[in-house]
């Protein structure tokens, strides 16, 4: 009697998204830019990588890591390519670290499974003009694609005057590329543009705080959430 063959499992090429915050609390808008972001550029999944304590924020009092991971966790749950992460919450899942995003990226690049999977890095146009402020942002550059979310008006000189010179790619002889979008030597800078969305974290805590409605800015179950343990009075 023959052994069976064993079949190869084969692991088809993946395009992930990873989109990070301090979503305190997620709302409508991350969802809008995420969902934006997956049909412009077909992405298998978008990663919600919750902040432990943002390098830009440390002074700031922030929700606690576990109510605001409970948020992301509920508002991902209707999106089966959503996925909420720990990979800021420090080896301990404490949340009380502060993770830079070039790390983070690598941890990503890490756990690629396929050699032509694809990283890309979804961020807001404002995040991305104060990118030199960043930990080793010339780095970052490098080591996967960007997905910049714009709104209108925003244009693509003052995002091209953010990067190095030397990280921008030589343009080819009669060779073109997409009008929203910047060539790096590695990587590459695509805009998204004509992404409406006016929701902002620091909105929805001013509305609870004036004890004032907040439907319809975040998902139902966070607003169910948020109301059911008293957040942000």
């Amino acid at each position: 009697m023959t052994a069976p063959r064993l079949h190869k499992v084969r692991h088809h090429a993946r395009r992930i998204g990873i989109l990070g915050g301090s979503f305190d609390p997620v709302h409508a808008g991350h969802l809008v830019a995420a969902r934006a972001a997956t049909r412009r550029f077909h992405l298998h999944e978008v990663h919600f990588v919750l902040a432990g304590r943002p390098p830009h924020k440390a002074r700031k009092e922030l929700t606690p890591f576990a109510e605001r991971y409970a948020m992301l966790a509920l508002a991902c749950a209707e999106h089966p390519h959503f996925l909420p992460s720990l990979a800021e919450a420090g080896d301990d899942r404490s949340g009380l670290h502060t993770v830079y995003s070039v790390d983070t990226v690598r941890h990503f690049r890490r756990e690629l499974r396929h050699p032509h999977d694809q990283l890309f890095f979804i961020l807001g146009a404002d995040q991305f003009l104060e990118l030199p402020t960043w930990r080793d942002y010339e780095t970052l550059l490098g080591l996967c694609d960007f997905i910049v979310v714009s709104r209108p008006g925003i244009k693509m000189r003052p995002l091209r005057l953010v990067i190095p010179l030397e990280l921008l790619a030589r343009p080819a002889p009669g060779g073109s590329h997409e009008a929203n979008s910047i060539p790096l030597r590695k990587t590459i800078v695509h805009l998204l543009d004509n992404v409406a969305s006016h929701v902002s974290s620091s909105e929805v805590r001013r509305r609870r705080h004036a004890r004032q409605s907040v439907h319809g800015l975040v998902p139902a179950r966070v607003e169910e959430y948020i109301v059911r343990q008293g957040l942000y009075l």
